[in-house]
């Protein structure tokens, strides 16, 4: 099967989730079929490249971001064409006019993979936009059950729910005592966030926590790994809050060394006042990392409370603090919240979740009228 990916950001310059899990899909792909991911261009890299087995095709967009929209839609329709896959795999919404466009000229099947803020926020013309896209979608996906619904409040159709995935084999025959040496950590309790630092993710809460646990235990640290727009305003937050000595912003890193970051800390916090679904749980579950997160959107489906970590209401530093004491006090709880998770982090593995995705795609040529590569 020849397989087009259409995605508008792509590694190496950009490694959110969206990138990450294009990047994964495509590379698992290219094992069993052609692949071809079809993306913008970055300063350094080439218009046409392979990587892992698929082949990466790259264009420049406008900078103006309703014709960077347009000149995208377009470009991808001719590097489209002149690939001939027999399906197209929509890595979000925003970009799903380029499917409409590919399916009624060029009569190709697409599948369009609602991301998260696609979903879930409010853009300009959304629900003229996305009605169309996603009724003559070949197949919807969704990340969670909570953006299947909210996909279907759109549009009532049919929706799979396929989450996003890791790669196992980076969490493991990792030793704590080793990382925590390279790290300077010593006998110090580790809380890890990581992510982009923007104002949905919630980090001033966290920091706000900070001020209540170290109150009551002197010996923890927190680790902000991630970079972004809100860093100097939470610098100045730890600053106003005399607790510099305890939290350390590690700023960003390579996604390769997230593993070890994660694997010599104790404790995952994501105080996040949205999520669709952060590869960055799964990842600390795969860690074996006890989780405190908040109850917001699809966060509840992984998160079991008290079972692989606690979830706590947004915006609130008190219960944050509290579920994060009672973790770093208990090591039994700890230790039965890390085998919980390292196991159920199994069923994220990304072998699995391609799978599912392939059975998707099979299904759409078999049942359609158009001819499969």
């Amino acid at each position: 099967m020849k397989i087009a990916i259409l995605t508008p950001l792509f590694p190496p310059k950009h490694l959110a989730g969206l990138e990450i899990a294009a990047y994964n899909i495509a590379k698992h792909l290219a094992e069993k079929h052609e692949v071809h991911v079809i993306t913008t261009l970055d300063k350094g890299l080439l218009k046409e490249s392979t990587e892992e087995g698929f082949y990466v095709h790259r264009f420049k967009t406008s900078k103006i971001p309703i014709l960077r929209t347009v000149s995208y839609c377009i470009k991808s329709f001719f590097v489209t064409k002149k690939i001939d896959p027999g399906i197209v795999h929509i890595q979000t919404i925003f970009l799903a006019l380029s499917g409409l466009l590919i399916k009624k000229v060029l009569h190709k099947p697409y599948i369009v993979y609602g991301r998260g803020s696609d979903v879930y926020f409010s853009w300009r013309f959304k629900n003229l936009i996305s009605k169309p896209i996603l009724k003559n979608a070949d197949a919807v996906i969704a990340l969670t059950g909570d953006m299947k619904r909210e996909i279907q409040s759109i549009c009532n159709r049919d929706v799979f729910v396929i989450p996003n995935g890791i790669d196992l084999e980076r969490f493991e025959n990792l030793s704590k005592e080793d990382l925590r040496s390279k790290l300077e950590i010593k006998d110090e309790k580790i809380i890890m966030f990581v992510g982009t630092l923007r104002p949905v993710k919630g980090v001033k809460y966290l920091i706000e926590a900070m001020k209540t646990i170290t109150d009551k235990n002197k010996n923890v640290r927190l680790f902000i790994v991630g970079d972004g727009e809100e860093r100097k305003c939470l610098e100045n937050l730890v600053r106003t809050l005399n607790i510099e000595r305890c939290v350390t912003f590690i700023g960003k890193v390579p996604n390769d060394e997230i593993p070890k970051y994660m694997a010599a800390s104790d404790v995952f916090v994501l105080p996040s006042l949205s999520e669709g679904f952060p590869v960055t749980v799964v990842e600390a579950m795969a860690s074996g990392l006890p989780i405190v997160a908040t109850t917001v959107r699809g966060l509840p489906e992984i998160i079991e409370n008290d079972e692989n970590g606690f979830l706590v209401e947004p915006k609130n530093p008190n219960r944050i603090a509290e579920k994060v004491l009672l973790l770093l006090e208990d090591d039994e709880l700890r230790e039965r919240i890390s085998r919980k998770n390292k196991e159920k982090s199994k069923l994220f593995d990304w072998g699995n979740i391609v799978d599912s995705l392939e059975k998707i795609y099979k299904q759409i040529c078999n049942n359609c009228n158009y001819k499969s590569k």
